[in-house]
């Protein structure tokens, strides 16, 4: 069976909160994505989004402009990809809770990464939020509201209270709020079908999940990005979702981005193998039940890291992935395949290296990224922290100073310019 068949729905995600590409940028590798069989976006905007009124103190400087997200918009439309947009609105809040005059809107004070699912204007402000990104993208049929990794849910005071009662617990009080989000969306946007990561739905018990009404209102996103994941238990958790009354379910891969916090270079193997488990969970779990796969390109694992591996180092990695769902594997005509797309001679798999230039959109970024981390980077920091003449004379006590003794200059001068 064809992978085409599988996945019918194949969602490149684009996270914009770190590195975000320009527009022209976008213009040239869409009809890539296109080629190499992607149908949709997940466009995850974070602080890029053009937020304005009482929000505006949301958008970063160089966030995009209304008339630059229709571009976005019409680009993808051009290239028969459909765009689901990403807005969090539980867990991952950093972006807008980072800020002094929304900090009181906090689950636990201290932390600006979870909302505070008690205050009607934590709802007010995510519904907000939803319907001026919903205002630039005018008949999305999906609309992903996050909910993912709520840390900390119920530490905060008001829960410390609420849960004391003895109905209460935090599974309770996260599904209150994944309802609350969902029937705003629903509401107001009622040609939209809300979606949401399921990391928080998993150890649920059946009967409370189906008892909380959530599971008409929402399709779950079942997310997992290693090499060796539990087929078996993707599938028994499809069929507990699918009793609870979840009528559609997603996948959610990786293509970049879940390997390390700072990889600056893409395991494809370990992100091949990932696709091929996803294989193997579409075709033994329950028929019909996926509605399709989001291959997820984290940018960064959150508001604060550094960034992970560039859109443009990624983009070999997609390519395997997306023509490995699409032909149900990866064979030595498929591996041809790509590397005919990326006008790659011959790419690796297992490393970090491929022969050849390539003259994909962005390839001149990944030949340089290639140098600085397997060659350069390693020369530098010998030279750095093992050359005694750095290390007695110019140290980063003296280069943060701009201090050096005009002797050492003569030895350290011609291993700089080697």
């Amino acid at each position: 069976m064809s992978g085409s068949s599988l996945f019918k729905m194949r969602l490149v995600h684009l996270d914009l909160k770190g590195a975000p590409p320009k527009v022209s940028y976008l213009a040239e590798v869409f009809p890539l994505f296109h080629a190499l069989g992607a149908n949709g976006l997940l466009i995850e905007y974070e602080d890029m989004f053009p937020y304005k009124g009482h929000l505006r103190l949301l958008r970063a400087q160089h966030a995009y402009s209304p008339s630059e997200i229709k571009e976005i918009l019409h680009l993808a439309t051009l290239n028969e990809l459909e765009v689901v947009p990403l807005v969090q609105t539980f867990g991952h809040m950093e972006f807008v809770l980072k800020h002094e005059a929304l900090a009181h809107l906090r689950e636990v004070a201290f932390f600006p990464n979870t909302l505070n699912p008690h205050e009607a204007e934590s709802l007010a402000l995510v519904g907000a939020m939803i319907d001026q990104v919903m205002e630039l993208h005018p008949g999305a049929r999906w609309l992903h509201v996050g909910c993912d990794e709520v840390y900390y849910l119920g530490e905060g005071e008001a829960s410390r209270q609420w849960l004391q009662q003895e109905q209460n617990n935090k599974a309770r009080l996260c599904l209150s709020h994944v309802k609350a989000v969902a029937s705003h969306v629903l509401a107001r946007h009622p040609a939209t079908k809300p979606l949401v990561w399921d990391d928080m739905l998993r150890d649920i018990p059946e009967d409370q999940l189906s008892a909380s009404g959530v599971p008409q209102l929402v399709e779950p996103m079942l997310w997992d990005y290693t090499a060796d994941l539990d087929v078996h238990g993707k599938a028994l958790l499809m069929e507990k979702y699918q009793k609870c009354g979840f009528r559609q379910l997603w996948a959610a891969s990786a293509f970049k981005g879940a390997t390390g916090v700072s990889q600056a270079l893409t395991p494809i193997e370990h992100h091949l193998r990932n696709h091929m488990q996803w294989l193997q969970v579409a075709a033994h779990g329950p028929a019909d039940t996926l509605q399709g796969i989001v291959l997820t390109g984290w940018q960064r694992y959150d508001h604060f890291s550094v960034l992970c591996e560039l859109l443009p180092v990624g983009i070999p990695s997609l390519a395997v992935c997306l023509q490995s769902l699409l032909q149900g594997g990866f064979a030595e005509d498929v591996k041809t395949r790509v590397e005919n797309f990326l006008g790659m001679p011959s790419l690796e798999i297992t490393g970090f290296t491929s022969e050849g230039a390539a003259s994909f959109p962005g390839s001149d970024i990944l030949a340089l990224v290639t140098q600085v981390g397997l060659h350069l980077r390693s020369s530098v920091d010998e030279m750095l922290y093992r050359d005694r003449y750095v290390t007695g004379w110019f140290s980063s006590y003296h280069r943060r100073r701009k201090l050096i003794h005009p002797v050492m200059i003569q030895h350290i001068q011609p291993q700089a310019l080697r």
